[in-house]
């Protein structure tokens, strides 16, 4: 091997090692091609995954610059070499990528690539990508330098594990939308229960009033108040139910802006003071913040409307390279030993799956009279 036996071995354990730690695809792709460029000492590398439609569904470049992968414009369309690499599922490695008869030129702002080496990433039959390097970190002068045969075989193993890494991270991606609309489907059935039965209720109070308003004024006012009542906890369901249908803008905001602006609604929409305060937590990996998002939905969700509480805390803080959230609340408590009526009840099975997930751990402290409180850590990356 290029790097001689004994590092390139360990090259490649870290590469292994660093595409195993991620579950998001596009976190896998930048440390396929990270992993890849540093494992080959190229000076560029790039990952596409192909669409149905002769462009990329994803494009992952390193060693080029923000600045400059702007300049260049539009993602590269399936055409000459990429086009072989991906249609004909086979290895590429030549000496002058630009003396190749399949050359059909780059825009203005692309570097100028020499030496090439590229290989498909397949699944099975299926090629779920395309990856390749360029411009091997070597003396030219002889025009003798470039990719050699071990490196093809360096790089073959490479794309093998991450054809597994990608594809993990595509089920798992899958299995997190499957969650989230099954928690959408929870939440359209809570909303209609418990905004059907506000209703059902309103209507007959309202009737009642209606009836009394003649023959007795002063009952029909009562009646009235509670039709005020039931009116402004509808209300409050439908913007509770609203919050969390709406998607979290976790990519867009982080966690801790997002988290905060959730409070704040729910803050408004109960009667329960409900409180947020943030400390120099870190971006964590994208599957730990929608899982500590989720837990704290969860959490809240218990506190407003199931304990009674007057006040709700929600805190996010940093520890080590993770984060830890709590969620304290000082209603009407439960024991946590009857982990089958209180876990089904208050879905901490599901926060405690979420919390695991992620790799991190959740416990619950509380007792009859004396409030909950909900802690969650996550370990960072």
């Amino acid at each position: 091997m290029s790097h001689g036996p004994r590092s390139g071995l360990a090259a490649v354990s870290s590469a292994l090692l660093a595409m195993s730690r991620h579950l998001e695809v596009r976190d896998v792709l930048k440390t396929i091609v990270a992993s890849a460029r540093e494992l080959l000492d190229a000076q560029y590398a790039a990952l596409g995954v192909p669409d149905d439609h002769g462009g990329f569904a994803q494009f992952v470049v390193d060693g080029v610059s923000e600045e400059q992968w702007k300049a260049i414009g539009p993602l590269p369309r399936q055409h000459g070499i990429l086009a072989a690499m991906l249609h004909e599922a086979r290895a590429e490695r030549l000496a002058d990528v630009r003396k190749d008869p399949r050359f059909e030129g780059w825009p203005k702002a692309h570097p100028d690539l020499v030496d090439f080496l590229g290989l498909p990433i397949r699944d099975g039959d299926e090629v779920i990508g395309a990856l390749f390097l360029a411009n091997k970190n070597c003396p030219k002068a002889d025009g003798s330098c470039g990719f050699t045969a071990d490196d093809e075989e360096l790089l073959g193993i490479l794309a093998q594990h991450a054809a597994i890494a990608l594809t993990n991270a595509r089920l798992y991606e899958r299995s997190r939308e499957l969650t989230i609309a099954e928690e959408r489907s929870r939440l359209a059935h809570e909303l209609h229960d418990a905004v059907s039965q506000k209703l059902f209720s309103l209507r007959l109070t309202a009737q009642a009033a209606a009836r009394l308003v003649d023959r007795d004024p002063s009952r029909a006012k009562g009646e009235l108040q509670q039709v005020a009542a039931l009116a402004a906890e509808a209300a409050d369901e439908l913007r509770a139910a609203v919050v969390e249908l709406r998607p979290a803008a976790l990519d867009e905001d982080g966690l801790v802006a997002t988290l905060r602006t959730q409070i704040q609604v729910l803050d408004r929409a109960h009667s329960a003071r409900v409180t947020f305060a943030g400390h120099g937590v870190k971006a964590l990996p994208a599957s730990q913040e929608e899982a500590v998002l989720r837990v704290a939905q969860e959490a809240l969700h218990n506190a407003l409307r199931h304990s009674g509480a007057d006040h709700v805390d929600v805190t996010l803080e940093r520890r080590g390279g993770g984060a830890v959230l709590r969620v304290t609340d000082d209603g009407g408590g439960f024991d946590p030993s009857v982990v089958r009526r209180a876990g089904r009840h208050l879905g901490l099975v599901s926060m405690r799956d979420r919390a695991s997930g992620a790799g991190g751990t959740l416990s619950v402290e509380s007792a009859p009279g004396k409030g909950t409180v909900i802690e969650m850590e996550v370990p960072g990356g």
